[in-house]
């Protein structure tokens, strides 16, 4: 939902994500987590779950909270040292959350994610699937990059775009980046008093990119650029985004009542580009030809179960394109497979229910889930 006068509702969010960087987590004089701040967040986050609302928190800090106990405590660290400290830090970034989302009553759940985990196409659906999960449990997961193991250099910033890649896997109506600052200006406000706030941006062009600039030393964000191209990667799926100041007791609570911020707005496209992506980019590896009560199904938006599919051609894995035909042989859909052709072939005519005794383990429901299907 959008409010009249362009700015959209937070309480209206269906799915919301948001990000946490490390100087509104961790207490750089004890190296240790802010709990009072900590709690607050929690209290907001159960307000908007009273309401209906799924929420995902993108959290850094780890590194933040080990470096001391480990004495790491040189301005830069060598790649292994923060591996190292992210570790170690990464318990106490979810005991802190634990102990604040079940002071309101919420059960945490952790994941540790990396960008590649949200681009490749099977580790996308078990990531997708895992999040659905927990969020269908009542579950309030707490995702932070997996830096132990990261083969590239840890930089502020990767946050955000990891926080954008997963609004973008999981469909989410909006996502905060709660940060130092209350938004986008059209300078820097530290470096230039004339800079003006612009609280909505409808579209991500060249002047705002612009806007970005390099990021200032001495800041706990990877700078307002990386926002940017988290807003890109967000909008152009479909999903709200702003940017928000985080250091106060209650910051969503705060945005929700009006607090400045910088909302960009929602591609008009953005929800269907996905989509787009699966009809003309991925080639099909294989057919399901379905009976005339899976076409009904899937003319009603609804998914393709195993019990509608009555032949099955070509040899695919899961996460890859499989075209549907209809009982008349013609093409009716196209869609992205939870199962190989293997496996397929086996439960093909059974009910989901049935799926466990036949494979030995539990699988999807869906053959193909409709998120992951387009009508042709």
């Amino acid at each position: 939902m959008i409010q009249p006068h362009g700015i959209p509702a937070l309480s209206s969010a269906r799915r919301l994500v948001v990000k946490i960087g490390s100087a509104l987590v961790v207490d750089p004089a004890k190296a240790a987590p802010r709990m009072a701040w900590l709690q607050g967040m929690a209290a907001d986050i159960a307000a908007l779950r009273a309401r209906g609302t799924d929420v995902i928190v993108v959290s850094s800090g780890a590194i933040a909270l080990a470096r001391r106990s480990l004495k790491l405590t040189r301005k830069t660290l060598r790649l292994e040292e923060k591996q190292a400290a992210a570790a170690v830090g990464q318990i106490r970034l979810a005991q802190a959350w634990t102990e604040a989302l079940q002071g309101v009553g919420l059960t945490a759940a952790q994941l540790l994610l990396t960008l590649e985990d949200t681009e490749d196409r099977r580790r996308y659906l078990n990531a997708r699937a895992t999040l659905n999960t927990l969020l269908g449990l009542r579950c309030v997961p707490v995702i932070n990059e997996n830096d132990s193991v990261a083969t590239a250099e840890i930089r502020f910033g990767d946050n955000d775009r990891l926080a954008a890649r997963v609004a973008e896997m999981v469909q989410a109506d909006q996502l905060i980046l709660l940060s130092d600052i209350d938004g986008l200006y059209t300078a820097d406000p530290r470096r230039d008093p004339a800079a003006v706030h612009l609280p909505v941006v409808e579209a991500i062009t060249p002047e705002i990119e612009a806007m970005g600039g390099e990021p200032l030393p001495g800041y706990s964000s990877g700078g307002m650029r990386t926002k940017l191209i988290a807003a890109r990667i967000a909008t152009g799926a479909g999903c709200a985004m702003a940017i928000a100041v985080g250091q106060v007791e209650r910051p969503l609570q705060a945005l929700a009542e009006g607090a400045r911020c910088t909302w960009f707005l929602p591609a008009p496209e953005g929800r269907s580009a996905r989509k787009l992506w699966i009809l003309g980019t991925l080639q099909p590896l294989g057919v399901l030809s379905v009976d005339a009560g899976a076409v009904r199904a899937l003319g009603q938006g609804r998914s393709l179960l195993p019990a509608g599919v009555r032949a099955l051609e070509g040899a695919f894995g899961r996460g890859d394109a499989i075209e549907v035909r209809g009982p008349d042989g013609q093409a009716l859909a196209r869609g992205l497979s939870a199962y190989g052709s293997a496996d397929a072939a086996r439960i093909i005519g059974h009910r989901s229910s049935e799926i466990e005794a036949i494979l030995g383990w539990r699988g999807r429901d869906e053959l193909i889930h409709r998120d992951d299907l387009v009508l042709l």
